[in-house]
């Protein structure tokens, strides 16, 4: 038993070697003028070629978007002078994942807000350990955002990582809750604080491109037949509109949302078109302390 759980988490660690690698070359890439959709590709490619599967379509939200933008399959997007950009990475081995996130400010005008993110999840992380509550994490963040002048987004949370599930329990929040819950040896979470200098909660903005596959179900339309095996392959993780057949796309998809089969993800922007921070850590919990497995230097055991 002790060794299947060794070799699981070694799988977690193996997942987060690849996105830091990923991460890291992508990172060159997110200049003014050049398009979203070569960096989503390049960061979604990369990880399969080192081993790994993306564990969500690789999200690059722009200014007040927070989460679920990934481009489209034609999309002529560029980065712009001034864009705050959000990328976030998921990658899986044999469904254990590795996910995080990092922000660009492009312009330099927005260092502060960049900051009160990653100093949210830096103060986080030094209070995990075994037995640590939710509670705690959540209330950390928040003091560390509001501290630095800004809000946390209070309707966005960190999560738990299981197998084939990116957003599993506990809900990591990023505002001190009443309720919680504890934390324990060998957990993986993912701990992702949202800095904002808007209003602090997101709305559905209405664009989808990214869906997943809620639970299988008799449809009779070919097209939707034919898509429905075609995204069992993901098992139920989220997958991109562009990585999938052309046929009837959008009819197909229409028909396995309206039958239950699929859920979409709109694109999450702030309430006041505030401008958003996003960092995010993969981590480990230990008895005391925790593994980070997405960072590229070693922030200890």
């Amino acid at each position: 038993m002790e060794d299947e759980l060794e070799h699981i988490l070694e799988k977690y660690k193996a997942a987060g070697k690849i996105l830091v690698e990923v991460r890291e070359a992508a990172l060159e890439l997110v200049k003014p003028g050049n398009r979203l959709l070569d960096v989503a590709e390049f960061v979604e490619s990369g990880i399969r070629d080192r081993g790994g599967e993306p564990a969500f379509p690789c999200n690059i939200s722009r200014n007040e978007e927070a989460a679920h933008a990934t481009p489209s399959i034609d999309d002529e997007a560029v980065f712009g002078p001034e864009d705050l950009v959000k990328l976030d990475i998921g990658v899986h081995i044999d469904g254990y994942i590795a996910d995080s996130a990092v922000t660009v400010d492009l312009g330099g005008k927005y260092e502060e807000l960049v900051r009160a993110s990653e100093a949210a999840l830096d103060e986080a992380i030094k209070i995990i350990h075994d037995g640590v509550s939710t509670v705690e994490i959540g209330e950390v963040i928040e003091k560390a955002i509001k501290e630095r002048g800004y809000k946390p987004i209070v309707n966005l949370s960190g999560h738990g990582l299981l197998r084939y599930n990116s957003h599993a329990p506990p809900t990591i929040p990023n505002v001190k809750h009443e309720h919680g819950v504890i934390l324990k040896t060998n957990d993986v979470v993912a701990i992702e604080p949202f800095a904002t200098n808007g209003g602090g909660k997101v709305v559905e903005s209405g664009n989808v491109e990214i869906y997943s596959l809620i639970k299988p179900k008799p449809v009779r339309m070919r097209e939707a037949k034919k898509l429905l095996n075609e995204i069992k392959k993901y098992h139920g993780l989220p997958f991109a509109r562009r990585w999938l057949p052309r046929e009837r796309l959008n009819l197909a998809l229409r028909t396995l949302k309206n039958t239950g089969v699929l859920r979409d993800y709109p694109i999450l922007r702030e309430e006041n078109r505030g401008l958003v921070a996003q960092a995010e850590h993969t981590v480990i919990i230990k008895e005391d302390g925790c593994e980070v497995t997405t960072s590229s230097i070693s922030m200890g055991d």
